[in-house]
């Protein structure tokens, strides 16, 4: 996951929020060194640039392992091009040298 430029925490305002023991656990042990609010806070503003379409594709073609065919089931956005794939529209799935599956559009392993 990317992590944004940092912010000093005396220029964040503080919020809470309620979450289960549980899953505040499990998102200590995924952290590592960067913690869990660092973790959050970079979930959130990876949410907010892909609903608000100031997406920035993370991916290149080369952490593209390999890739198989599908049709989206719910709109979704090609990690390499930032194209929106519409609901029934055939796509790829691709997998990422890290193990994640991620959505691609048709022409985005193109090589051109």
């Amino acid at each position: 996951m990317r992590t944004l430029t940092r912010t000093a925490t005396t220029d964040m305002e503080v919020t809470s929020i309620r979450l289960e023991r549980e899953l505040k656990e499990k998102l200590k042990e995924l952290s590592g060194n960067q913690g869990y609010q660092a973790l959050i806070r970079d979930v959130l503003w990876n949410y907010v640039q892909q609903k608000s379409g100031d997406y920035r594709p993370e991916f290149s073609l080369s952490d593209i392992r390999a890739s198989i065919e599908a049709v989206a089931q719910q709109e979704e956005r090609c990690v390499l091009t930032g194209k929106f794939i519409r609901p029934d529209e055939r796509m790829l799935l691709g997998l990422t040298t890290s193990g994640d599956m991620v959505p691609l559009s048709l022409e985005s392993l193109s090589h051109s």
